[in-house]
């Protein structure tokens, strides 16, 4: 073989793999990624000790948190979705195991984030196995949230104490109102609903630029309720749009739509789809920030990418709009084909994570261009999603 025809060939194989990976559907993914998902859950169990969880490695350091960090619950979390495809009852005791140790959670004030790290876990338990032994700390946790709320503002608190104000609401917190109206099904409580709602309208009122795009944080005055001040903690800067926020405001109006069927909330996350699918790069994973001044030569997120894919999916199958349905729909193929790819998708070692090139808080320099727990959870949430 001449060197010119070697060179042919392995044009042709590039060229194939690359149309491949641009066709490849939802259910080929699953079948790819979920076998090495089990694989990397059976060894980070086997690793992680009792009462900590996974969630990150940098450095060529696996770095583990306790089972207060907001990130505990998407160990068990991402098990159960394993064992959701697999039906692999190893996968089974590994997640139930890891849940069940965060039982004791409600108990601590844990703060907002209480939503992903019981909804995650327990909710997910309770979904997939209808198991009543998950129920007392989604009752717990949702309490717990509850006592958060300040009905003269409207929302749940997130942060206290932050750049001299005392009641401040992040973007995320929009991900946790799931576990409320989880609990205000399964027990009867409108009072946790109502909270949900009138948190959620708050939100849309307050938190959202005439483009659809989200501030990070928005600061209150807890007696009178009136705005103090907006800014983005994590982002480039305080007007800009930080893609993680984009992508939980996305997530969380599809979400609390469903819970709700209120159609405001459909109406915003429709409005918040379209200023995403304007304004994503070409392979559909979000740079950190969309207005970063260093795009194209900075970070991309992954975990915002995963995100975006799991809201996008679920949206596809509750807006009346056909043609943003398909657009939605092809959206979420798009990014977890992509993530799915050699770029994103590591196989073995990357500490047992599944994803590469998340950033979790550029400005302070912490967990930048590495794996984080929350973009595996969330990419094989959306695979599920598309699946279904």
């Amino acid at each position: 073989m001449t060197d010119k025809t070697f060179v042919f060939f392995i044009l042709l194989f590039i060229t194939a793999t690359a149309s491949l990976s641009c066709s490849e559907s939802a259910e080929h993914i699953s079948k790819r990624v979920f076998p090495v998902a089990a694989q990397q859950i059976i060894d980070m169990d086997a690793r992680v000790a009792q009462g900590m969880s996974p969630r990150t490695f940098e450095n060529e350091l696996v770095k583990d948190a306790g089972i207060r960090a907001w990130t505990s619950g998407f160990f068990p979390g991402t098990a159960w979705y394993v064992y959701e495809y697999t039906r692999d009852e190893k996968l089974l005791e590994i997640a139930r195991r890891r849940t069940l140790e965060l039982s004791s959670l409600p108990e601590y004030n844990v703060g907002h984030d209480i939503g992903f790290m019981i909804g995650c876990s327990f909710g997910n338990g309770w979904r997939i196995t209808r198991d009543s032994c998950f129920l007392p700390a989604i009752k717990a946790g949702a309490e717990n949230l509850a006592a958060r709320f300040n009905p003269q503002v409207g929302c749940t608190l997130s942060w206290g104490e932050f750049r001299e104000s005392k009641f401040t609401v992040i973007i995320d917190n929009m991900m946790n109102l799931e576990l409320l109206t989880t609990a205000a099904k399964l027990f009867g409580a409108d009072s946790l609903k109502d909270i949900a709602v009138c948190h959620a309208n708050t939100t849309m009122k307050n938190h959202f630029r005439n483009d659809y795009t989200t501030w990070h944080v928005v600061a209150y005055d807890p007696q009178s309720g009136d705005v103090d001040f907006k800014c983005t903690r994590q982002g480039y800067s305080d007007d800009s749009a930080w893609a993680r926020g984009q992508a939980w405001a996305l997530y969380g109006y599809t979400m609390t739509y469903r819970e709700t069927g209120q159609t405001a909330f459909l109406t915003r996350a429709e409005n918040i789809a379209e200023m995403l699918l304007k304004r994503l790069p070409k392979d559909g994973v979000p740079y950190w920030d969309f207005d970063d001044p260093g795009i194209p030569d900075t970070y991309r997120d992954a975990s915002a990418g995963a995100i975006m894919a799991s809201a996008f999916a679920e949206l596809s199958g509750l807006t009346a709009d056909s043609k943003l349905a398909r657009r939605c729909h092809r959206m979420a193929l798009h990014q977890v084909r992509t993530l799915a790819s050699e770029k994103y998708f590591a196989t073995e070692g990357n500490g047992n994570f599944l994803l590469r090139h998340s950033v979790g808080n550029l400005p302070d320099g912490g967990e930048v261009d590495v794996p984080l727990s929350y973009a595996d959870y969330y990419f094989l949430e959306a695979l599920i999603r598309l699946g279904r």
